[in-house]
């Protein structure tokens, strides 16, 4: 039952990561701050190897803050 619900976490987490990374390709932001978010999502998803349930409320945030329109700053 545990891995149940794991594996729906994980493809939950996935589907999302996929959504996320779309919408980032297409937002018309300045190309610095497009790779900042970039590097979010990978964040993202290298803690998704160690620790789902924190990678799904980093996606969460990192959604929401998109949905928002607040962006981090561009390098």
């Amino acid at each position: 039952m545990e891995r149940d619900s794991q594996l729906e976490l994980y493809e939950a987490v996935a589907a999302r990561l996929k959504e996320a990374h779309t919408k980032v390709r297409e937002l018309q932001v300045p190309e610095g701050v497009r790779m900042a978010l970039s590097r979010k999502l990978l964040v993202v998803t290298a803690a998704a190897k160690h620790d789902l349930a924190d990678a799904a409320a980093r996606l969460d945030r990192l959604m929401k803050d998109l949905d928002e329109g607040r962006f981090p700053e561009g390098d």
